[in-house]
């Protein structure tokens, strides 16, 4: 039997695997795909990911964290689930399609009609996955998560490179959301043990609505933040390259801070859970999840700010130049961004939905009041005064954390400060050790290799715990 440091970590290694794999792939096929569209198609798509991710949220309302939150969920559990999903999920969609046409005249969009109709297809494909992804969650199915993913990425990611390359346009983006959806679905049946059956109740549905409710309102909020920015840039600029510039930016930035947010959410709910019942232990889980994160996510954030224009210029080309800034500005706050994720889950794992709920409402409401205050002023300030407050909202969840756990703001400072420090010496000292360097290609790789280098010498020189645990893993696997 695994002890509980060695299944996290095992579930960490997967979740790195897993998450690294997917934004490499997902940056290769990206690469290809927008070479051959324009802001233009890309904007189209963007206009409409909120109403998609809304739905989602719609369609799942937040049972299926409920149901990892359960210490031992039964199969009637996740059966009540499962068609409660499917039942959303159709109706959300039968009521999109016919809100087809005022989408399209919101955005002043006429192509938005067909495309939404197509679309939103994924969501109700995904409906069907909610409770066997929840399972698989729970029981900290690290491994199979990764390989369905992967196997859905190459083949949603192949499918909209042929579309694209046969002048599809926006189409094969669409494309690629609903073959991936359909994948995902086929893949976790596959794994999962448990199966669905017609016989069910809603019980469980009833008996958590009130937990669970919280969760949809805190789903739809953070939903509503992440795309508030595309969503009033649609609207105040009528300019779907305004908002295909900053699609890409959001779209690069959020690729890399899920990439450790999302390896770590992979598993840090299950393990809070299973140490709920001790504070100190779980303090010092959670202290040791945050500086495994602020260890990974403060150096490869700031490094993509540095390599911003190399990057951009060299993968999707100069068509997108406008989009650098506003990635470079969006990456300083998207390295606090995975924080976040940890403190979401420490209060789920206590039941404490509306903590999460009000927390997340206070924010997307005073950044509603920093938009209108900005927007005036240009995307650019826009999306600085936006970021800002990103960073400093993170200070609101310290009082939560304090009282289910007895976490202090100088015990969170200890962990994360070093780290940040760190990583943006390394970035300052390559910017200017690289500066001589004219050619964007040779100044790309330069750059990612001595930044790297010097912040594991540093790590090493002042001999970090965490660094030395993640090569003792690595070398225990080997």
């Amino acid at each position: 039997m695994e002890n509980l440091k060695e299944k996290t970590a095992k579930g960490l290694m997967w979740g790195a695997i897993n998450n690294g794999t997917m934004q490499v792939l997902n940056l290769l096929i990206g690469i290809i795909v927008l070479r051959q569209l324009t802001p233009d198609d890309t904007g189209l798509v963007g206009m409409l990911a909120i109403f998609t991710a809304i739905a989602g949220n719609l369609q799942s309302s937040g049972f299926s964290t409920a149901l990892i939150n359960e210490k031992q969920p039964t199969a009637q559990q996740y059966n009540s689930v499962f068609w409660f999903n499917i039942l959303m999920g159709g109706l959300l969609y039968v009521l999109l399609f016919m809100s087809a046409p005022l989408i399209a005249w919101f955005f002043h969009q006429p192509r938005l009609t067909d495309l939404s109709r197509f679309l939103f297809l994924s969501f109700f494909i995904s409906s069907f996955g909610i409770s066997t992804n929840a399972y698989m969650v729970k029981n900290m199915m690290n491994r199979e998560i990764t390989i369905i993913n992967l196997t859905a990425l190459v083949i949603s990611g192949s499918t909209a490179i042929v579309m694209a390359l046969n002048d599809m346009a926006y189409w094969s983006l669409a494309w690629q959301q609903v073959v991936n959806s359909a994948i995902l679905i086929l893949g976790r049946f596959y794994y999962v043990k448990w199966k669905p059956s017609l016989r069910f109740t809603f019980d469980y549905i009833r008996q958590t609505f009130s937990f669970s409710m919280k969760i949809l309102v805190t789903m739809i909020v953070n939903t509503v933040n992440q795309n508030l920015l595309t969503v009033i840039f649609g609207r105040l600029f009528r300019d779907a390259r305004v908002v295909g510039n900053f699609f890409q930016a959001y779209k690069w930035d959020s690729m890399a801070f899920q990439t450790v947010g999302g390896m770590v959410g992979q598993v840090a709910q299950p393990v809070l859970v299973s140490v709920r019942e001790e504070k100190e232990r779980e303090q010092q889980v959670f202290r040791k999840m945050l500086r495994f994160t602020a260890f990974l996510s403060f150096p490869a954030l700031f490094g993509l700010a540095l390599v911003a224009r190399e990057f951009i210029l060299c993968t999707i080309g100069y068509e997108w130049i406008e989009c650098i800034p506003l990635l470079q500005i969006l990456c300083i706050s998207g390295a606090f961004m995975p924080i976040y994720t940890l403190y979401q889950n420490l209060v789920i794992s206590h039941g404490r939905s509306d903590i999460n709920m009000w927390l997340n409402i206070g924010q997307i409401v005073m950044q509603l009041c920093i938009i209108l205050l900005f927007y005036r002023q240009g995307i650019t300030i826009m999306v600085i005064a936006y970021s800002v407050f990103n960073i400093l909202w993170l200070g609101a969840w310290m009082p939560s954390a304090k009282r289910i756990i007895g976490l202090r703001f100088l015990n969170v400072l200890k962990d994360i400060v070093p780290f940040m420090f760190c990583g943006a010496l390394v970035m300052v000292a390559t910017y200017f050790a690289t500066i001589a360097i004219s050619n964007i290609y040779l100044l790309l790789v330069v750059r990612v290799l001595i930044a790297a280098a010097l912040y594991y010498g540093i790590m090493r020189l002042l001999n970090v715990v965490i660094l030395r645990e993640c090569m003792q893993f690595i070398l225990k696997k080997k």
